[in-house]
């Protein structure tokens, strides 16, 4: 305000109505300002309103300078204050029920009994599958060994009876041999039909050598009608000595046949035949009335 004075006493000095004028515009600024610092107040921004008014005199005045007022300082944004929010209601730890705890370590307990259970149940049938194995294995060994043991003794038994046929496919070359080199030296006819070199049989005077060797000792004093014949077989060693007698042939007469036979009992020893033999097994017979 006082720099507006100050010009007004340096200048020209006013047409009439000037003063009226001047007062109007000094007026209708002074509202304006206080309108635009109302309203950036109001409104918090920092705005800058310019308004101009022109006053037109009845007659022509020649303005003087406008007035120059010092536009107020923006009004700073106020800052926003820190929100500081707050931290989140704690909620309280309750803790479980004692009857919560219990079934819930009783389950526990239960479920840890079943897992044990399973795992034993699953040991067993896998010791039972082993031992199961193991039977088959030993079963399996066990019928090998077995058709092993048959094999052998049937290679065996083979083996036997090959060694025996060979054998006596030997024993049989062999007196296919003696005898083929003894023919020469044979001593029978020319109508006998032996192998052997000389007859077996007892000479033409052996029996009757027997039969008087044997009769001396027969006790026979019955009377019997006819000659019924006894044919004893008489076995001997080589010395002649009697082994056993047979009656295989009787008389009919009870008491010659056991006359003949206590009557070789007691001769005992046979005569030797005339090659110094004794043969045995002999066919003797005996009569009454020879």
């Amino acid at each position: 305000m006082h720099a507006a004075a100050d010009r007004l006493e340096f200048a020209p000095p006013a047409l009439p109505g000037v003063v009226r004028a001047l007062l109007l515009a000094l007026l209708a600024h002074g509202l304006l300002v206080a309108a635009l610092t109302w309203g950036v107040h109001w409104k918090r921004e920092a705005q800058v309103i310019t308004a101009e008014a022109e006053l037109w005199a009845a007659v022509p005045v020649e303005a003087a300078p406008r007035l120059q007022e010092p536009l107020p300082d923006p009004v700073q944004p106020e800052k926003p204050e820190p929100v500081i929010e707050a931290p989140p209601p704690s909620i309280p730890v309750v803790a479980p029920p004692k009857v919560d705890i219990a079934l819930e370590q009783e389950k526990q307990r239960q479920q840890k009994q079943q897992q044990l259970a399973l795992e034993k149940q699953q040991k067993k049938l896998k010791q039972d599958k082993l031992q199961q194995q193991k039977a088959l294995e030993e079963k399996r060994k066990a019928e090998q060994l077995k058709q092993a043991l048959a094999d052998k003794a049937k290679l065996a038994q083979e083996k036997k009876l090959a060694e025996q046929e060979a054998r006596r496919l030997e024993a049989q070359r062999a007196e296919n041999l003696k005898r083929m080199s003894g023919l020469a030296g044979a001593s029978g006819s020319a109508t006998s039909s032996g192998t052997a070199l000389k007859s077996a049989g007892p000479s033409a005077s052996y029996a009757g050598r027997v039969i008087a060797r044997v009769k001396p000792n027969i006790v026979f004093t019955e009377a019997i009608s006819g000659n019924p014949t006894a044919v004893v077989e008489v076995r001997t060693s080589a010395d002649g000595t009697i082994i056993s007698r047979k009656l295989t042939q009787s008389s009919g007469v009870r008491d010659w046949d056991e006359a003949v036979l206590r009557a070789i009992d007691k001769t005992e020893v046979l005569p030797r035949d005339t090659d110094g033999r004794v043969p045995s097994p002999l066919l003797i017979s005996f009569r009454p009335k020879d």
